[in-house]
C-alpha cells in the first residue's frame, strides 16, 4: 500500500507521508462519556479510533520543505516508515532543505535524529515556533515523568541541529509561499501551515484533530495531550470553521483517510469529502 498521498497547488507539490497508525482508547478523551464515543462510532460504522501519524513534503522550484518527522520507533511496529515514503516520493534525506516542526511533541520529532540522537536531514534548516522551543527548553525537570522523558528528546533534537535551528513567531511568512498558523492550546507554541498559490490554497492544521471519528464530528471533544484543554478545543473550532467556511484542503498530522479532503457543515461538527 502506497505511503504518499500528492497533491499539485501551482507551483508547489505536496506530499503526505504516512509514518504509521495507532488506535487510541476511550480513556485519552478525558470529559467525553463512553457512550458518546460508541455512538459517534458506531455513526461512522467502526468500532476502533484510528488515528495515523503524518509528515509532509512541500516542494517548490528553490527548496524542499519536511514538515515534522514521525515518531520513528516510538509509537511500535506500525510507525517508522518516513524513510520508505521519502524514498516512495524519490526523495533522500539530504535533499531536505528546510525541516519544519509543528511542536515538539515525540510522534512529530522523533524521526528527526536516530536512535543515538545524531541528526537525520543534515542539510536542513530547522524552524520551529519560539513559544514552542521555550516551552520545551525550560531547564527544570518537569514533576510529570512522561512529559519529562518529552523534554529531553526535544532537548536532544535541537541539540542534535544546533545552528539550523531558526524560530519564528505566530502566523509567519516561512518563505517560498508557505506560511506558520499559530494553533495555541495543544501546546504553547503548536502550529500548522498553509501554501497559498493562486487561486489554490491548502492548510495542514497539524493536532487540532488526533481522533477524525470522534472530533470531526464533535469538535468539543478534547485529547489528553492538550496542555490547554480549553484554549485547544476553541482553536480546534475556530479552524476548522474557517477551512469550512473558505473551502480549504484539508489535511493533519493525525489525518486517517481520506488524507486529503475538504470540510462540510454536518450538524455540529464536519464532515470529510475527499478532492
Amino acid at each position: 500500500m502506497s505511503l504518499t498521498h500528492t497533491l499539485q497547488t501551482g507551483e508547489h507539490e505536496i506530499i503526505v507521508i504516512t509514518d504509521g497508525g495507532a488506535e487510541f482508547n476511550h480513556e485519552l478523551f478525558p470529559g467525553t462519556d463512553a457512550a458518546h464515543i460508541d455512538n459517534l462510532l458506531a455513526s461512522a460504522n467502526t468500532k476502533t479510533i484510528k488515528t495515523n501519524f503524518n509528515a509532509f513534503i512541500v516542494k517548490s522550484p528553490n527548496r524542499t520543505l519536511l514538515v515534522d518527522a514521525g515518531p520513528r520507533d516510538l509509537m511500535g511496529a506500525d510507525c517508522g516508515k518516513l524513510p520508505d515514503g521519502l524514498t516512495e516520493a524519490g526523495i533522500h534525506p539530504d535533499d531536505i532543505t528546510h525541516l519544519m516542526l509543528t511542536h515538539l511533541h515525540p510522534d512529530h520529532i522523533a524521526g528527526a535524529v536516530t536512535p543515538e540522537n545524531s541528526a537525520v536531514f543534515k542539510n536542513a534548516t530547522v524552524l520551529i515556533n519560539e513559544d514552542e522551543l521555550a516551552f520545551w527548553s525550560r531547564p527544570t525537570a518537569f514533576d510529570e515523568q512522561m512529559m519529562e522523558d518529552w523534554r529531553q528528546l526535544a532537548q536532544a533534537v535541537m541539540s542534535a541541529y544546533g545552528e539550523q535551528v531558526q524560530t519564528f513567531a505566530g502566523d509567519a511568512d516561512l518563505g517560498s509561499g508557505v506560511s506558520a498558523i499559530s494553533l495555541p492550546g495543544h501546546t504553547p507554541g503548536h502550529c500548522g501551515f498553509r501554501v497559498d498559490d493562486g487561486n489554490a490554497s491548502f492548510v495542514m492544521a497539524t493536532d487540532i484533530v488526533h481522533a477524525p471519528v470522534l472530533q470531526l464530528a464533535d469538535p468539543e471533544i478534547g485529547i489528553v495531550f492538550d496542555i490547554d484543554a480549553e484554549q485547544a478545543r476553541q482553536t480546534r473550532k475556530k479552524t476548522l470553521a474557517m477551512i469550512a467556511s473558505d473551502q480549504l484542503i484539508f489535511s493533519g498530522g493525525h489525518m486517517v483517510e481520506p488524507k486529503l479532503a475538504t470540510l462540510s457543515a454536518a450538524g455540529t461538527g464536519y464532515s470529510l469529502e475527499s478532492i
